[in-house]
């Protein structure tokens, strides 16, 4: 695990250095994913590192956890809470939606989180281009396999550095990096409505998705899941669609 820690830590410092920048960032959302981040570009600039809280109707919990994830490491941080611009814009949004008997209520739900997805990619930008930092990812292998971001949301980044590494994996890093342990073992969620978690939400488990990764046999229905989440989401890993010349 150290050895895996210090390949990332240079591959990120490879990158600034690319870039021609002077650091990097995250969204800081009181997740283990996040936390590893942040640890990782702490060691990578430890003075150009910075992470963003930014709550926009999560539980208060979530943002708990996320000033534990910047003081384990050290990462100077920024809280910005847009729950007042999400207020205004999406509900503004459904009004037009609404006029124009073009609503669809069962997907209010999704956009709604897509927004917010999308209003956090939006602010570490605007943060990043103050800072002259690239935006760091926090998507690991299971999630970028299945297509469980945002795209253009948490999806929107300039760099991934766990998309190779499963949650399991991620789990054993964070250990090793100091994460606090009542991160490492809540579960996963993205705190966008009560109850919410991400195994829920795609209809099978991370231990499942890193056994199927790592070419082991799971269950038939599971692997069914898997694929198809895969397939439906391949235009999330691909540059926008091009015509031929």
């Amino acid at each position: 695990m150290e050895e895996k820690v210090e390949q990332l830590v240079k591959w990120l410092r490879e990158k600034v250095k690319e870039a021609n920048v002077e650091g990097l960032l995250v969204g800081v959302s009181g997740g283990i994913d996040s936390a590893v981040v942040a640890h990782l570009i702490k060691c990578a600039c430890p003075e150009h590192a910075l992470g963003v809280i930014m709550p926009c109707k999560n539980q208060s919990s979530d943002q708990e956890h996320a000033l534990k994830v910047t003081e384990s490491c050290g990462i100077s941080s920024l809280t910005i809470d847009l729950t007042e611009t999400h207020n205004t814009m999406f509900p503004s949004i459904q009004k037009q939606l609404n006029d124009a008997n073009a609503l669809n209520e069962q997907q209010q739900q999704l956009a709604d989180a897509n927004l917010r997805a999308r209003l956090r990619m939006s602010t570490l930008y605007t943060v990043a281009t103050n800072h002259r930092y690239l935006v760091v990812g926090t998507d690991n292998a299971a999630e970028w396999h299945t297509g469980y971001f945002t795209k253009f949301g948490d999806g929107g980044v300039d760099l991934v550095p766990l998309i190779h590494l499963t949650k399991g994996e991620v789990k054993e890093m964070a250990k090793h990096l100091g994460v606090p342990t009542e991160i490492i073992h809540k579960k996963p969620s993205a705190g966008l409505w009560e109850g919410q978690t991400d195994e829920n939400e795609m209809g099978t488990s991370y231990d499942k998705i890193d056994h199927y990764l790592k070419g082991g046999e799971i269950p038939e229905k599971d692997q069914i899941i898997i694929d198809q989440l895969h397939k439906r989401s391949a235009h999330k890993r691909q540059l926008p669609a091009a015509p031929p010349r």
